[in-house]
């Protein structure tokens, strides 16, 4: 018998940017709409760095979700700088984790870290206050191999640092799930166009803007190995979208802006893709389970989420209020077979 719904219960994106001003109003609806919560990313400008700028982004995140606001729980994170231990403890009641950067790999990150090893007094106050570590782990170097040039330290903090829960964020490579089962205390999220798309997709013709992200899209090989993991509920694997809006003018623009704005369809598709493997009923733990049981998040909005086997179409675009302020989702005019009960 086909299956015609779905409930979710809590779903969680262990990682979304929610941007902020017009950008923030057109997209957080999006996100609320359909999930009980989602880590925020705080690489804003200027970065989100201190309590105070953490507790106004918050207020501002719930305006914005509207009628939603009280049903999806915004985990909020700070951009990594050298803390003190009574600054972390100060924030630790208001906070989700400390997300890494390096200098310069990716949106908004010329803050980023320039040296993991003088960050060592911040990663001690982490774990002892039980803080979680969130890194986006990339070299400045060739761009295929940045990963897989910093796994090494990922393993050297996994080692240095055993009870700080550390989260390799987006993964993309068959190298990262490899070592994600070599440490107790090393858990990864993985984006729904990974799952979906390599290089090939992106520029192996006509360049594709809207595929365009960091970690760019690796190899098929790499592909298979993420979506292997996620479809047979690896249980340190979690959906983070890596979400990430920018102005139709800024993708399609000269230098196109990286990243993949997929929360319109992210529940969908994720639903579609593991229907067409014979696991629906692995979606559970992909899109909650894993990151609650991870995370110990006992606090999470008791929401259900309902998915029907109706098919609708995917806007070619979204514009804000303002009329100007406009984005291009993921999968942008592809007709889908699940859709979120409103």
């Amino acid at each position: 018998m086909t299956t015609q719904s779905l409930t979710l219960d809590r779903p969680l994106d262990m990682h979304l940017h929610l941007r902020d001003g017009e950008m923030l109003s057109l997209v957080a609806p999006h996100s609320a709409s359909c999930l009980a919560g989602a880590v925020i990313m705080p690489n804003l400008v200027p970065p989100v760095d201190s309590l105070e700028s953490l507790l106004s982004y918050r207020e501002r995140i719930r305006a914005a979700c509207g009628a939603d606001a009280e049903r999806f729980q915004p985990l909020m994170t700070l951009f990594f700088r050298e803390y003190s231990h009574e600054e972390l403890a100060a924030a630790r009641p208001h906070l989700f984790a400390v997300k890494l950067y390096p200098h310069g790999v990716t949106t908004n990150s010329e803050a980023g870290v320039r040296s993991i090893e003088s960050a060592a007094a911040t990663f001690q106050a982490m774990e002892e206050l039980g803080i979680p570590l969130l890194v986006h782990g990339e070299t400045s170097g060739f761009v295929m191999d940045r990963e897989r040039e910093f796994l090494p330290i990922y393993e050297r903090l996994a080692r240095q640092y055993p009870r700080l829960k550390i989260t390799m964020e987006h993964i993309t490579t068959k190298a990262a799930v490899e070592v994600l089962d070599k440490y107790e205390n090393l858990a990864a999220t993985v984006t729904l166009q990974h799952l979906l798309i390599t290089l090939d997709d992106v520029a192996g013709g006509l360049l594709q803007p809207h595929l365009f992200c960091k970690p760019i899209a690796k190899r098929p090989e790499d592909r298979e190995a993420l979506l292997g993991a996620a479809l047979a509920g690896h249980p340190k694997l979690m959906m983070g979208s890596d979400s990430a809006p920018h102005p139709r003018h800024a993708k399609e623009g000269c230098g196109c802006a990286a990243g993949v704005y997929s929360a319109p369809v992210l529940l969908p598709r994720l639903a579609e893709l593991f229907e067409e493997h014979g696991v629906l009923e692995k979606l559970q733990g992909f899109v909650s389970d894993h990151a609650r049981a991870w995370h110990d998040l006992r606090n999470v909005p008791a929401r259900q989420v309902t998915l029907l086997k109706e098919s609708w179409t995917v806007p070619m675009n979204y514009t804000g209020a303002d009329g100007v302020t406009t984005v291009v989702p993921f999968e942008a005019g592809r007709t889908l077979p699940w859709r979120v009960r409103p």
